[in-house]
C-alpha cells in the first residue's frame, strides 16, 4: 500500500500544480483586465483547493507509513545530521501543511468577497503565496534540500 500511495502522491502533485497555475492565470487575467467573475472561476478555485486537500490526505498517510519518518522520530538526535531525513521529517510536512492552510484561507476569503475585483485579488495574493511555499517544499530532482524524481514509478 505504501508504494501505491507514494506513486499517487507523486502524480497528484502535478494535478495540484496545474490547478494552481490555472487558477492563478484566470485570477491574474480577471484582475488586470477587469473581467467578470464567472462561475467557472469559482469552480476552478474550489477544485484547486479540493485537489490540494486530497494531496494532503495522501501525504498524511505517507507520513504515518514512511520508513524515513519512522527513522526520524526514533533517532531524532542522529536524524538531524541528515538533511534528507530532516527535510521529510519536518520541513516538507510543515511547509505543505502551511501551504494548504494558506490555500484554504484564501479560498474561503475569496468566496465571501462580493466584488469581482476583490475575489480575483484575494485569490491572486493567497494562492501565489501558497504556490511559492509548495514550490520550495517539493523535493525537486535539483533541490539542495532533498531530491526525488519528477514522477515516481513502481
Amino acid at each position: 500500500m505504501y508504494t501505491t500511495v507514494l506513486i499517487l502522491h507523486s502524480l497528484v502533485k502535478w494535478c495540484v500544480l496545474l490547478a494552481l497555475i490555472l487558477t492563478l492565470y484566470r485570477s491574474y487575467k480577471g484582475y488586470f483586465y477587469n473581467l467578470p467573475y464567472y462561475k467557472i472561476d469559482n469552480s476552478i478555485r474550489h477544485w484547486t483547493v479540493t485537489i490540494a486537500h486530497i494531496q494532503l490526505v495522501l501525504g498524511i498517510i505517507l507520513y504515518a507509513q514512511s520508513p524515513i519518518i519512522q527513522y526520524f522520530w526514533r533517532n531524532l538526535k542522529d536524524a538531524f545530521y541528515e538533511m534528507d531525513i530532516v527535510f521529510f521529517g519536518l520541513i516538507h510536512f510543515l511547509l505543505m501543511c502551511w501551504a494548504i492552510i494558506v490555500l484554504t484561507i484564501g479560498s474561503a476569503l475569496a468566496k465571501r468577497k462580493l466584488n469581482k475585483k476583490d475575489k480575483y485579488k484575494t485569490t491572486v495574493i493567497w494562492f501565489t503565496i501558497a504556490l511559492l511555499i509548495i514550490l520550495i517544499a517539493i523535493p525537486w530532482p535539483f533541490s539542495p534540500l532533498s531530491n526525488r524524481p519528477y514522477i515516481r514509478t513502481f
